[in-house]
């Protein structure tokens, strides 16, 4: 099977991707979980060969809640992927950290609580680590990718992952920031656990739209110029965020690694006994493992 570079396109990146893909076809797998979010769309970006994933689906149809990550996963690995790139945008919880910059992120904090988390719930008791939920080799090529552009890309940072699709109120907000939370958004869990659990490599580039509501807003800002400010900080985050993921397509380092510990993920995971899981299973979930 062809191994692909996977790209999840989030809020302001979705359809902007799209547009620098060439040679583009479209697949439209189903999965044991269901369909994805929408088409996958292979194509060539640099020097590799990608399949692309807009995470909320074409007219943003599916709200953090609602996104069938598990499907989604599934379908990509099931096409080839086991480098995943994925995007979604933000609030900041650090002055320091200003709209339109991007944020490599290498710490999560789940506060989802309707969402599939893991793919072998019925399959038997599997347990991945997760210490450090993003791949260090793909962050480290992302970040020397980012030292050739001109926008500021932060290393590291605490993602606090909400289950909305409300958000904060003051009092969560400053919470947040005391447990230690760089990023408050929706969307990067459960899917960077059940990339994981796919043996992907995996890494999230964090577009900050605007600040979380813990930073009170300059006196007489009205909301529709508020929200047209946050959209353009999300629009020049997205380019920013397409010119970082060009840059590092655009190299000949290797972005897939059989050595890598995200790739061998499952090897120590299973805990159930083998006679004791269903073979339907086994056989559904196979593409898993390799």
């Amino acid at each position: 099977m062809e191994r692909l570079v996977g790209i999840i396109g989030g809020t302001g990146l979705g359809d902007a991707l799209a547009e620098h893909i060439r040679h583009k076809t479209q697949e439209h797998p189903d999965t044991p979980f269901g369909k994805p979010s929408g088409p996958i769309m292979l194509g060539d970006l640099g020097k590799n060969r990608i399949a692309f994933l807009n995470r909320h689906g074409s007219g943003h149809r599916f709200n953090p809640s609602r996104v069938p990550y598990a499907a989604n996963i599934f379908a990509l690995k099931s096409l080839g992927v086991t480098t995943l790139i994925a995007s979604g945008a933000v609030g900041s919880l650090r002055q320091e950290i200003e709209p339109g910059h991007l944020v490599l992120v290498d710490q999560f904090i789940d506060k989802t609580f309707r969402r599939q988390s893991s793919f072998f719930d019925e399959f038997g008791a599997v347990h991945v680590e997760f210490a450090q939920p993003t791949c260090q080799r793909l962050r480290e090529r992302l970040m020397v990718a980012a030292e050739q552009i001109s926008t500021v890309t932060h290393a590291d940072g605490t993602y606090v992952c909400m289950e909305g699709p409300q958000f904060s109120t003051c009092a969560e907000s400053h919470m947040h920031r005391q447990w230690g939370g760089d990023l408050i958004g929706m969307t990067a869990l459960p899917e960077a656990k059940l990339a994981r659990e796919a043996q992907m490599c995996y890494a999230l580039i964090a577009l900050v739209s605007d600040y979380d509501c813990w930073r009170e807003h300059e006196p007489g800002r009205d909301k529709p110029s508020l929200l047209a400010e946050i959209i353009g900080n999300l629009n020049k985050a997205a380019g920013n965020a397409i010119e970082l993921i060009e840059k590092t397509l655009q190299t000949d380092w290797m972005l897939f690694s059989e050595k890598c510990d995200c790739r061998r993920s499952l090897k120590l995971a299973v805990w159930t006994q083998p006679e004791a899981i269903e073979p339907q299973k086994k056989s559904e979930l196979g593409i898993l493992f390799e």
